[in-house]
């Protein structure tokens, strides 16, 4: 089997392994106002969640 000469380092590789975090969220459409949220989460606009008010959207 192949061996490395050397050692790699831990900045190469964290780099590495970085590298594909840098995504954009996947969002899903409110059905009520259309806004956009992250899914299965309360939505920030109007605290709505499955459906159920859960938190006060007057803030």
């Amino acid at each position: 089997m192949a061996n490395p000469k050397r050692k790699q380092s831990k900045r190469r590789s964290r780099l590495r392994r970085g590298a594909n975090r840098f995504e954009a969220p996947e969002l899903a459409k409110d059905p009520i106002d259309g806004s956009a949220f992250r899914p299965h989460r309360v939505n920030p606009n109007n605290g709505m969640y499955r459906g159920r008010q859960i938190l006060d959207a007057s803030i």
